[in-house]
Protein backbone atom coordinates (compact mmCIF):
# COMPACT_ATOMS: atom_id res chain seq x y z
CA UNK A 1 0.00 0.00 0.00
CA UNK A 2 1.74 3.74 -1.06
CA UNK A 3 2.40 5.74 1.87
CA UNK A 4 0.83 8.82 0.11
CA UNK A 5 -2.30 10.07 2.10
CA UNK A 6 -5.08 11.38 0.38
CA UNK A 7 -6.55 14.80 0.85
CA UNK A 8 -10.57 13.86 0.28
CA UNK A 9 -10.53 16.55 -1.90
CA UNK A 10 -8.55 18.43 -4.40
CA UNK A 11 -8.63 22.35 -3.40
CA UNK A 12 -8.57 25.17 -5.94
CA UNK A 13 -9.24 29.15 -4.93
CA UNK A 14 -12.39 30.49 -5.24
CA UNK A 15 -11.41 32.65 -7.75
CA UNK A 16 -10.14 29.42 -10.29
CA UNK A 17 -13.64 28.16 -9.29
CA UNK A 18 -15.49 31.15 -10.44
CA UNK A 19 -13.85 30.74 -13.52
CA UNK A 20 -14.66 27.33 -13.99
CA UNK A 21 -18.07 27.56 -13.46
CA UNK A 22 -17.79 30.05 -16.02
CA UNK A 23 -16.01 28.80 -19.32
CA UNK A 24 -18.20 25.47 -18.30
CA UNK A 25 -21.28 27.02 -18.30
CA UNK A 26 -20.84 29.01 -21.43
CA UNK A 27 -19.02 26.22 -23.16
CA UNK A 28 -21.74 23.92 -22.67
CA UNK A 29 -24.61 26.21 -24.22
CA UNK A 30 -22.38 27.06 -27.27
CA UNK A 31 -21.87 23.25 -27.63
CA UNK A 32 -25.41 22.27 -27.60
CA UNK A 33 -26.67 25.33 -28.90
CA UNK A 34 -24.85 23.98 -32.00
CA UNK A 35 -26.44 20.51 -31.65
CA UNK A 36 -30.04 21.47 -30.94
CA UNK A 37 -30.05 23.71 -34.25
CA UNK A 38 -29.34 20.57 -36.15
CA UNK A 39 -32.09 18.39 -34.01
CA UNK A 40 -34.64 21.22 -34.44
CA UNK A 41 -33.86 21.95 -37.85
CA UNK A 42 -33.84 18.29 -39.06
CA UNK A 43 -37.93 18.48 -37.89
CA UNK A 44 -38.54 21.80 -39.27
CA UNK A 45 -36.48 22.28 -42.54
CA UNK A 46 -34.12 19.39 -43.77
CA UNK A 47 -37.01 16.91 -44.30
CA UNK A 48 -38.01 19.66 -46.73
CA UNK A 49 -34.67 21.11 -48.65
CA UNK A 50 -32.45 18.09 -48.40
CA UNK A 51 -34.59 14.84 -48.41
CA UNK A 52 -37.79 16.27 -49.97
CA UNK A 53 -37.80 14.07 -53.19
CA UNK A 54 -37.63 10.93 -50.60
CA UNK A 55 -41.47 11.43 -50.50
CA UNK A 56 -43.21 13.38 -47.00
CA UNK A 57 -43.22 10.49 -44.65
CA UNK A 58 -39.95 8.86 -45.63
CA UNK A 59 -38.13 12.50 -45.68
CA UNK A 60 -39.13 13.36 -42.31
CA UNK A 61 -38.00 9.34 -40.79
CA UNK A 62 -34.66 10.30 -42.70
CA UNK A 63 -34.21 13.63 -41.41
CA UNK A 64 -34.91 12.12 -37.90
CA UNK A 65 -32.53 9.63 -38.59
CA UNK A 66 -30.14 11.75 -39.21
CA UNK A 67 -29.85 12.96 -35.94
CA UNK A 68 -29.20 9.49 -34.81
CA UNK A 69 -26.36 9.10 -37.00
CA UNK A 70 -23.93 11.50 -35.43
CA UNK A 71 -24.80 9.41 -31.84
CA UNK A 72 -22.80 6.34 -33.59
CA UNK A 73 -19.99 8.76 -33.65
CA UNK A 74 -20.13 10.10 -30.02
CA UNK A 75 -18.22 7.11 -28.71
CA UNK A 76 -15.39 8.01 -31.43
CA UNK A 77 -14.76 11.93 -30.00
CA UNK A 78 -15.10 10.17 -26.19
CA UNK A 79 -11.99 7.70 -26.98
CA UNK A 80 -10.12 10.32 -28.58
CA UNK A 81 -10.84 13.03 -25.58
CA UNK A 82 -10.91 10.39 -23.21
CA UNK A 83 -7.58 9.28 -24.44
CA UNK A 84 -5.94 12.75 -24.70
CA UNK A 85 -7.59 14.20 -21.74
CA UNK A 86 -6.51 11.31 -19.61
CA UNK A 87 -2.90 12.09 -20.58
CA UNK A 88 -2.74 15.59 -21.50
CA UNK A 89 -5.28 17.28 -19.66
CA UNK A 90 -9.18 17.79 -19.47
CA UNK A 91 -8.12 21.82 -20.71
CA UNK A 92 -6.77 21.35 -24.04
CA UNK A 93 -10.02 18.96 -25.04
CA UNK A 94 -12.34 21.20 -23.76
CA UNK A 95 -11.03 24.17 -26.49
CA UNK A 96 -10.14 21.58 -29.38
CA UNK A 97 -14.32 20.14 -29.15
CA UNK A 98 -15.67 23.70 -29.31
CA UNK A 99 -13.86 24.82 -32.07
CA UNK A 100 -14.96 21.38 -33.87
CA UNK A 101 -18.13 22.02 -33.07
CA UNK A 102 -18.37 25.72 -33.63
CA UNK A 103 -17.03 24.86 -37.64
CA UNK A 104 -19.43 22.51 -38.23
CA UNK A 105 -22.29 24.18 -37.24
CA UNK A 106 -21.40 27.45 -39.43
CA UNK A 107 -20.38 25.00 -42.46
CA UNK A 108 -24.31 24.32 -42.38
CA UNK A 109 -25.22 27.36 -42.71
CA UNK A 110 -24.12 27.70 -46.04
CA UNK A 111 -24.56 24.21 -47.24
CA UNK A 112 -26.54 24.10 -50.76
CA UNK A 113 -30.02 22.37 -51.18
CA UNK A 114 -31.20 19.46 -52.88
CA UNK A 115 -32.11 21.26 -55.40
CA UNK A 116 -29.40 22.93 -55.97
CA UNK A 117 -26.28 20.61 -55.44
CA UNK A 118 -27.91 17.38 -55.67
CA UNK A 119 -27.47 14.05 -53.58
CA UNK A 120 -24.29 15.76 -52.73
CA UNK A 121 -26.10 18.56 -50.65
CA UNK A 122 -27.58 15.77 -48.24
CA UNK A 123 -24.12 14.25 -47.97
CA UNK A 124 -22.51 17.06 -47.14
CA UNK A 125 -25.02 17.75 -44.33
CA UNK A 126 -24.87 14.38 -42.33
CA UNK A 127 -20.79 14.49 -43.08
CA UNK A 128 -21.17 17.92 -40.60
CA UNK A 129 -23.67 16.48 -38.18
CA UNK A 130 -20.88 13.25 -37.65
CA UNK A 131 -18.37 15.78 -37.03
CA UNK A 132 -20.95 17.31 -34.64
CA UNK A 133 -21.50 14.06 -32.85
CA UNK A 134 -17.44 13.80 -32.47
CA UNK A 135 -17.27 16.88 -30.72
CA UNK A 136 -20.46 16.32 -28.78
CA UNK A 137 -18.93 12.48 -27.36
CA UNK A 138 -15.57 14.84 -26.75
CA UNK A 139 -16.80 18.24 -24.80
CA UNK A 140 -18.98 16.56 -22.26
CA UNK A 141 -16.44 14.57 -20.22
CA UNK A 142 -13.97 17.38 -19.90
CA UNK A 143 -16.74 20.06 -19.22
CA UNK A 144 -18.15 18.02 -15.41
CA UNK A 145 -14.73 16.96 -14.64
CA UNK A 146 -13.22 20.59 -14.86
CA UNK A 147 -16.42 20.87 -12.61
CA UNK A 148 -16.50 18.40 -10.10
CA UNK A 149 -12.72 18.15 -9.64
CA UNK A 150 -12.46 22.48 -8.85
CA UNK A 151 -15.48 21.73 -6.23
CA UNK A 152 -15.01 22.01 -2.54
CA UNK A 153 -15.58 19.16 0.09
CA UNK A 154 -19.60 18.58 0.37
CA UNK A 155 -20.69 20.73 -2.84
CA UNK A 156 -19.76 18.33 -6.07
CA UNK A 157 -23.45 18.01 -6.70
CA UNK A 158 -23.66 21.91 -7.30
CA UNK A 159 -20.50 22.23 -9.25
CA UNK A 160 -21.62 19.30 -11.36
CA UNK A 161 -24.92 20.71 -12.05
CA UNK A 162 -23.38 23.87 -13.65
CA UNK A 163 -22.23 22.53 -17.08
CA UNK A 164 -25.48 20.74 -17.20
CA UNK A 165 -27.15 23.85 -17.00
CA UNK A 166 -25.68 24.34 -20.38
CA UNK A 167 -27.82 21.85 -21.64
CA UNK A 168 -30.91 23.85 -21.10
CA UNK A 169 -29.52 26.88 -21.85
CA UNK A 170 -28.33 25.94 -25.48
CA UNK A 171 -31.79 24.52 -25.78
CA UNK A 172 -33.65 28.05 -25.19
CA UNK A 173 -30.58 29.80 -27.16
CA UNK A 174 -31.43 27.48 -30.02
CA UNK A 175 -35.23 27.40 -30.23
CA UNK A 176 -35.66 31.12 -29.38
CA UNK A 177 -33.15 31.82 -32.76
CA UNK A 178 -35.20 29.71 -34.69
CA UNK A 179 -38.49 31.18 -33.49
CA UNK A 180 -37.28 35.05 -33.90
CA UNK A 181 -35.93 33.70 -37.60
CA UNK A 182 -39.74 32.11 -38.48
CA UNK A 183 -40.88 35.61 -37.54
CA UNK A 184 -38.29 38.15 -39.15
CA UNK A 185 -37.47 36.01 -42.17
CA UNK A 186 -41.72 35.03 -42.99
CA UNK A 187 -41.69 33.14 -46.13
CA UNK A 188 -38.32 33.46 -47.00
CA UNK A 189 -37.75 30.86 -43.77
CA UNK A 190 -36.48 28.33 -46.44
CA UNK A 191 -34.52 30.07 -48.60
CA UNK A 192 -32.19 32.25 -45.77
CA UNK A 193 -34.35 32.70 -42.77
CA UNK A 194 -32.84 28.68 -41.15
CA UNK A 195 -29.42 29.62 -42.25
CA UNK A 196 -28.76 32.52 -39.89
CA UNK A 197 -28.80 30.32 -36.39
CA UNK A 198 -26.48 28.24 -38.20
CA UNK A 199 -24.07 31.19 -38.80
CA UNK A 200 -24.51 32.79 -35.49
CA UNK A 201 -22.19 30.15 -33.94
CA UNK A 202 -19.33 31.71 -35.25
CA UNK A 203 -20.16 34.46 -32.79
CA UNK A 204 -20.99 32.13 -29.62
CA UNK A 205 -17.68 30.12 -30.75
CA UNK A 206 -15.22 32.99 -30.26
CA UNK A 207 -16.86 34.29 -27.00
CA UNK A 208 -16.63 30.40 -25.57
CA UNK A 209 -12.99 29.68 -26.75
CA UNK A 210 -11.78 33.25 -25.06
CA UNK A 211 -13.50 32.05 -21.66
CA UNK A 212 -12.38 28.59 -22.00
CA UNK A 213 -8.79 29.33 -22.93
CA UNK A 214 -8.39 31.47 -19.48
CA UNK A 215 -9.50 29.01 -17.25
CA UNK A 216 -6.75 26.32 -15.22
CA UNK A 217 -5.82 22.78 -15.85
CA UNK A 218 -8.05 20.53 -13.05
CA UNK A 219 -6.23 19.97 -10.29
CA UNK A 220 -6.98 16.42 -9.35
CA UNK A 221 -4.93 16.01 -13.63
CA UNK A 222 -2.08 18.60 -12.35
CA UNK A 223 -1.73 16.22 -9.04
CA UNK A 224 -1.50 12.89 -11.73
CA UNK A 225 0.93 14.60 -14.11
CA UNK A 226 3.20 15.75 -11.75
CA UNK A 227 3.45 12.27 -10.05
CA UNK A 228 3.95 10.90 -13.60
CA UNK A 229 1.41 8.25 -13.12
CA UNK A 230 -1.31 9.11 -16.42
CA UNK A 231 -2.26 5.96 -17.65
CA UNK A 232 -0.17 4.99 -21.52
CA UNK A 233 -3.99 3.52 -22.35
CA UNK A 234 -6.74 4.67 -20.11
CA UNK A 235 -9.56 3.13 -22.35
CA UNK A 236 -8.35 -0.09 -22.46
CA UNK A 237 -7.77 -0.12 -18.79
CA UNK A 238 -11.49 1.33 -18.30
CA UNK A 239 -12.72 -1.82 -20.69
CA UNK A 240 -10.43 -4.23 -18.71
CA UNK A 241 -11.13 -3.65 -15.49
CA UNK A 242 -14.40 -1.57 -14.94
CA UNK A 243 -16.41 -2.43 -17.87
CA UNK A 244 -19.46 -3.02 -15.27
CA UNK A 245 -19.85 0.05 -14.02
CA UNK A 246 -19.68 2.04 -17.78
CA UNK A 247 -23.04 -0.14 -18.42
CA UNK A 248 -24.61 0.90 -15.69
CA UNK A 249 -23.87 4.64 -16.42
CA UNK A 250 -24.61 4.19 -19.97
CA UNK A 251 -28.10 2.48 -18.97
CA UNK A 252 -28.73 5.40 -15.66
CA UNK A 253 -28.40 8.07 -18.20
CA UNK A 254 -30.58 6.25 -21.40
CA UNK A 255 -34.15 7.23 -20.18
CA UNK A 256 -33.03 11.09 -19.68
CA UNK A 257 -31.46 11.20 -22.92
CA UNK A 258 -34.69 9.93 -24.94
CA UNK A 259 -37.29 11.61 -22.99
CA UNK A 260 -35.34 15.09 -23.68
CA UNK A 261 -34.92 14.00 -27.24
CA UNK A 262 -38.31 14.43 -27.38
CA UNK A 263 -38.06 18.13 -27.60
CA UNK A 264 -34.43 18.95 -27.96
CA UNK A 265 -34.52 16.25 -31.28
CA UNK A 266 -37.27 18.24 -32.69
CA UNK A 267 -39.91 15.44 -32.85
CA UNK A 268 -42.30 17.60 -30.51
CA UNK A 269 -41.51 20.34 -32.80
CA UNK A 270 -42.53 18.36 -35.86
CA UNK A 271 -45.52 16.79 -34.30
CA UNK A 272 -47.30 19.61 -33.98
CA UNK A 273 -46.53 21.66 -36.64
CA UNK A 274 -47.19 19.16 -39.25
CA UNK A 275 -49.77 20.92 -41.50
CA UNK A 276 -53.08 19.03 -41.17
CA UNK A 277 -53.88 18.58 -44.82
CA UNK A 278 -50.42 16.31 -44.67
CA UNK A 279 -51.28 14.31 -42.22
CA UNK A 280 -50.74 16.59 -39.43
CA UNK A 281 -52.19 16.16 -35.88
CA UNK A 282 -52.02 19.37 -34.48
CA UNK A 283 -50.87 22.27 -37.59
CA UNK A 284 -49.65 24.81 -34.75
CA UNK A 285 -47.99 27.67 -36.03
CA UNK A 286 -44.30 26.50 -36.06
CA UNK A 287 -43.25 30.42 -34.52
CA UNK A 288 -45.44 29.65 -31.68
CA UNK A 289 -44.52 26.01 -31.21
CA UNK A 290 -40.60 27.09 -31.00
CA UNK A 291 -41.62 29.52 -28.48
CA UNK A 292 -43.09 26.77 -26.17
CA UNK A 293 -40.42 24.45 -26.45
CA UNK A 294 -37.89 27.90 -24.88
CA UNK A 295 -40.80 27.95 -22.16
CA UNK A 296 -40.13 24.30 -21.21
CA UNK A 297 -36.79 24.82 -21.47
CA UNK A 298 -36.57 27.54 -18.35
CA UNK A 299 -38.56 24.90 -16.69
CA UNK A 300 -35.66 22.16 -17.36
CA UNK A 301 -33.27 24.88 -16.54
CA UNK A 302 -34.46 25.57 -12.66
CA UNK A 303 -35.00 21.87 -12.13
CA UNK A 304 -31.40 21.71 -12.95
CA UNK A 305 -30.45 24.13 -10.88
CA UNK A 306 -32.12 22.35 -8.31
CA UNK A 307 -31.13 19.44 -8.48
CA UNK A 308 -27.25 20.24 -7.81
CA UNK A 309 -28.39 20.89 -4.30
CA UNK A 310 -30.67 18.11 -4.05
CA UNK A 311 -28.07 15.15 -4.64
CA UNK A 312 -25.59 17.05 -2.30
CA UNK A 313 -28.15 16.91 0.52
CA UNK A 314 -29.45 13.36 -0.03
CA UNK A 315 -27.13 11.55 -2.31
CA UNK A 316 -27.35 10.74 -6.24
CA UNK A 317 -29.28 7.50 -5.72
CA UNK A 318 -32.16 8.71 -4.10
CA UNK A 319 -32.38 12.18 -6.37
CA UNK A 320 -32.28 9.83 -9.24
CA UNK A 321 -35.07 7.46 -7.89
CA UNK A 322 -37.02 10.47 -7.58
CA UNK A 323 -36.69 11.88 -10.77
CA UNK A 324 -37.47 8.39 -12.90
CA UNK A 325 -40.52 7.95 -10.93
CA UNK A 326 -41.71 11.76 -11.80
CA UNK A 327 -40.90 10.27 -15.16
CA UNK A 328 -42.88 7.49 -15.54
CA UNK A 329 -45.53 9.62 -14.62
CA UNK A 330 -44.83 12.74 -17.17
CA UNK A 331 -44.52 10.10 -20.24
CA UNK A 332 -48.38 9.38 -19.77
CA UNK A 333 -49.17 12.96 -19.24
CA UNK A 334 -47.32 14.34 -22.08
CA UNK A 335 -49.71 13.22 -24.97
CA UNK A 336 -53.04 14.22 -23.77
CA UNK A 337 -52.07 17.66 -22.98
CA UNK A 338 -50.22 18.04 -26.57
CA UNK A 339 -52.80 17.06 -27.81
CA UNK A 340 -54.91 19.66 -26.87
CA UNK A 341 -52.29 22.22 -28.21
CA UNK A 342 -54.00 23.02 -31.32
CA UNK A 343 -56.76 24.81 -29.13
CA UNK A 344 -55.16 25.66 -26.13
CA UNK A 345 -51.26 25.93 -26.54
CA UNK A 346 -50.69 26.61 -22.74
CA UNK A 347 -51.43 22.97 -22.74
CA UNK A 348 -48.65 22.32 -25.26
CA UNK A 349 -46.78 24.22 -22.63
CA UNK A 350 -47.93 22.42 -19.49
CA UNK A 351 -47.24 18.85 -21.12
CA UNK A 352 -43.74 19.55 -22.03
CA UNK A 353 -42.98 21.64 -18.63
CA UNK A 354 -44.26 18.58 -17.29
CA UNK A 355 -41.49 16.18 -18.99
CA UNK A 356 -39.12 18.92 -18.63
CA UNK A 357 -39.44 18.29 -14.64
CA UNK A 358 -37.96 14.47 -14.37
CA UNK A 359 -35.40 15.55 -16.95
CA UNK A 360 -33.71 18.23 -14.65
CA UNK A 361 -33.52 16.23 -11.69
CA UNK A 362 -32.17 13.34 -13.25
CA UNK A 363 -29.31 15.45 -15.49
CA UNK A 364 -27.60 17.84 -13.46
CA UNK A 365 -26.47 15.05 -10.74
CA UNK A 366 -25.18 12.46 -13.42
CA UNK A 367 -21.96 14.32 -14.22
CA UNK A 368 -21.33 14.19 -10.70
CA UNK A 369 -22.29 10.25 -10.05
CA UNK A 370 -20.10 9.72 -13.36
CA UNK A 371 -16.99 11.50 -11.68
CA UNK A 372 -17.34 9.77 -8.67
CA UNK A 373 -17.85 6.26 -9.79
CA UNK A 374 -14.57 5.75 -12.10
CA UNK A 375 -10.75 6.60 -10.30
CA UNK A 376 -8.42 9.53 -10.88
CA UNK A 377 -6.41 8.13 -13.77
CA UNK A 378 -9.18 7.26 -16.36
CA UNK A 379 -12.07 9.35 -15.10
CA UNK A 380 -12.39 11.27 -18.22
CA UNK A 381 -12.37 8.17 -20.13
CA UNK A 382 -15.11 6.60 -18.19
CA UNK A 383 -17.55 9.55 -18.12
CA UNK A 384 -16.88 10.21 -21.61
CA UNK A 385 -17.36 6.54 -22.77
CA UNK A 386 -20.59 6.08 -20.66
CA UNK A 387 -22.11 8.86 -21.48
CA UNK A 388 -21.86 8.78 -25.38
CA UNK A 389 -22.76 4.85 -24.87
CA UNK A 390 -25.68 6.13 -23.08
CA UNK A 391 -26.51 9.02 -25.56
CA UNK A 392 -26.68 5.88 -28.49
CA UNK A 393 -28.69 3.68 -26.34
CA UNK A 394 -31.03 6.55 -25.65
CA UNK A 395 -31.14 9.62 -27.48
CA UNK A 396 -29.73 8.74 -30.69
CA UNK A 397 -32.71 7.27 -32.52
CA UNK A 398 -35.27 8.03 -30.11
CA UNK A 399 -37.44 10.92 -32.45
CA UNK A 400 -36.81 8.22 -35.31
CA UNK A 401 -38.50 5.86 -32.99
CA UNK A 402 -40.69 7.89 -31.88
CA UNK A 403 -42.02 8.68 -35.56
CA UNK A 404 -41.60 5.18 -36.60
CA UNK A 405 -43.83 4.09 -33.49
CA UNK A 406 -46.37 6.65 -34.26
CA UNK A 407 -46.41 6.22 -38.35
CA UNK A 408 -46.71 2.05 -37.32
CA UNK A 409 -49.56 2.35 -34.44
CA UNK A 410 -51.14 5.66 -35.17
CA UNK A 411 -51.38 6.19 -31.58
CA UNK A 412 -49.30 8.11 -28.94
CA UNK A 413 -49.74 5.70 -26.85
CA UNK A 414 -46.97 3.23 -28.40
CA UNK A 415 -44.47 5.93 -27.94
CA UNK A 416 -45.33 6.87 -24.24
CA UNK A 417 -45.09 2.78 -24.09
CA UNK A 418 -41.13 3.19 -25.54
CA UNK A 419 -40.17 6.33 -22.87
CA UNK A 420 -41.89 4.16 -19.94
CA UNK A 421 -39.66 0.84 -20.97
CA UNK A 422 -36.47 2.73 -20.86
CA UNK A 423 -37.23 4.85 -18.19
CA UNK A 424 -37.62 1.67 -16.28
CA UNK A 425 -34.15 0.26 -17.57
CA UNK A 426 -32.70 3.37 -16.25
CA UNK A 427 -34.24 2.89 -12.82
CA UNK A 428 -32.68 -0.50 -12.28
CA UNK A 429 -29.75 0.77 -13.60
CA UNK A 430 -29.64 3.30 -10.52
CA UNK A 431 -30.84 0.67 -8.19
CA UNK A 432 -27.73 -1.62 -9.32
CA UNK A 433 -25.38 1.21 -9.00
CA UNK A 434 -23.70 2.26 -6.07
CA UNK A 435 -24.11 5.55 -4.27
CA UNK A 436 -19.92 7.26 -3.39
CA UNK A 437 -21.22 11.16 -2.72
CA UNK A 438 -18.11 12.63 -1.41
CA UNK A 439 -15.93 9.93 -2.30
CA UNK A 440 -11.94 11.25 -2.83
CA UNK A 441 -11.40 12.51 -6.12
CA UNK A 442 -7.76 12.74 -6.20
CA UNK A 443 -5.49 10.36 -7.56
CA UNK A 444 -3.35 9.52 -4.26
CA UNK A 445 -6.88 7.53 -2.79
CA UNK A 446 -6.27 5.48 -6.26
CA UNK A 447 -3.01 4.96 -5.82
CA UNK A 448 -3.26 3.73 -2.15
CA UNK A 449 -5.54 0.73 -3.27
CA UNK A 450 -8.60 2.04 -1.43
CA UNK A 451 -10.80 2.62 -5.16
CA UNK A 452 -10.75 -1.21 -5.19
CA UNK A 453 -11.56 -2.08 -2.18
CA UNK A 454 -14.74 0.97 -2.71
CA UNK A 455 -15.84 -0.42 -5.84
CA UNK A 456 -16.62 -4.06 -4.25
CA UNK A 457 -18.05 -2.26 -0.99
CA UNK A 458 -21.42 -1.20 0.04
CA UNK A 459 -22.57 2.42 -0.66
CA UNK A 460 -20.75 5.25 1.38
CA UNK A 461 -21.94 9.26 1.71
CA UNK A 462 -19.12 10.75 3.26
CA UNK A 463 -15.49 10.74 2.61
CA UNK A 464 -14.33 10.84 6.30
CA UNK A 465 -16.38 7.21 6.25
CA UNK A 466 -13.16 5.66 4.21
CA UNK A 467 -9.97 4.97 6.16
CA UNK A 468 -6.89 6.76 5.52
CA UNK A 469 -4.28 4.54 4.05
CA UNK A 470 -1.72 3.70 6.23
CA UNK A 471 1.52 5.53 6.88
Amino acid sequence: MSSKQHTGTVHSTPRERRKVVAATVIGTTVEWYDFFIYANAAALVFNELFFKPLGPDSATLVSYLSIGLSFLFRPLGAFLAGHFGDKIGRKPMLVITLLLMGAATTLIGVLPTFESAGVLAPILLICLRVLQGISAGGEWGGAVLMAVEHAPKGRRGVYGMYPQLGVPLGMILAASMLAIMSAVSGDQWLVWGWRVPFLFSIVLVVIGFIVRASVDESPVFKEIAKAAETESAPIVKVFARHWKLVILCAFLFAANNAAGYMTTGGFLQGYATKPLEDGGALGMDRTLVLWLVVGSAAVWFITTLISGYLCDAIGRKKTFVIGWLMQLVAVWVLFPLVNMGAENPVMFLLGVSILAIPLGICYGPISVWYAETFPASVRFSGVSISYAIGAIVGGAFAPFIAQWLLQSFGTWVAVAVYLMVVTLLSLTATLLLRDRTNIPLDHTFEDSGQWASWEAGDDVRESSEIAAPAR
